[in-house]
């Protein structure tokens, strides 16, 4: 029990510190804030609320992932490396994906919440 305790305190470390320092967390904390409502009169059904939010959630996660590639390597080092500007291109293009996929359902939604008809 104790172990749970612990990674749930180092969670909320991380989250405060994320929360209060970088961007495009803040960015993502906003844009979820928005879907929670927005999701709710956008989807047609519970799985569709669910999945409007779990991609927004999704991204979420990957820009947290990204944030601890790009502070791992910054704590090796800040000389250029080509296996480090690899390293941050990658989480970077992780997140661009998570963003298509975000999108893509939050525009199927949409669509199917306009015209009355499941893509």
């Amino acid at each position: 029990m104790q172990r749970l305790i612990d990674a749930f305190i180092n969670s909320v470390r991380a989250f405060r510190k994320l929360a209060a320092h970088e961007k495009a967390f803040q960015q993502e904390l906003l844009l979820l804030a928005l879907a929670l409502p927005a999701g709710w009169f956008i989807s047609v059904s519970w799985r569709g609320y669910a999945l409007l939010i779990g991609a927004v959630l999704l991204l979420i996660m990957v820009e947290v992932l990204n944030t601890g590639i790009e502070a791992a390597c910054d704590a090796i080092s800040r000389e250029f490396h080509i296996e480090i500007q690899l390293a941050k291109d990658c989480g970077s293009l992780a997140v661009l994906i998570s963003i298509v996929i975000a999108g893509g359902i939050w525009g199927i939604a949409v669509i199917e919440r306009l015209t009355g008809a499941p893509i």
